[in-house]
């Protein structure tokens, strides 16, 4: 699996693991609500800024947003 494709899976199911919106996690990380769903739907690379920003709001280490499960090693 991509990095980019991985992270924007492990974004959505960190936020929506946490019941924020999209806007509410763009509002919180200071980050711009269609930038949150580009990175979601992989059509960006995230910086490491808006990684950390990100992380920060979902109380995550920022490597957990790009750690791969062992069910998408594989892939």
């Amino acid at each position: 699996m991509d990095i980019r494709q991985l992270f924007a899976r492990n974004l959505r199911a960190a936020r929506e693991a946490k019941g924020l919106s999209q806007e509410g996690l763009a509002y919180d990380a200071g980050l711009d609500r269609t930038y949150i769903s580009s990175l979601e739907r992989g059509r960006y690379y995230a910086s490491l800024k808006a990684i950390e920003k990100i992380a920060r709001v979902l109380k995550l280490d920022p490597a957990e947003l790009l750690r791969q499960d062992e069910a998408s090693q594989g892939e």
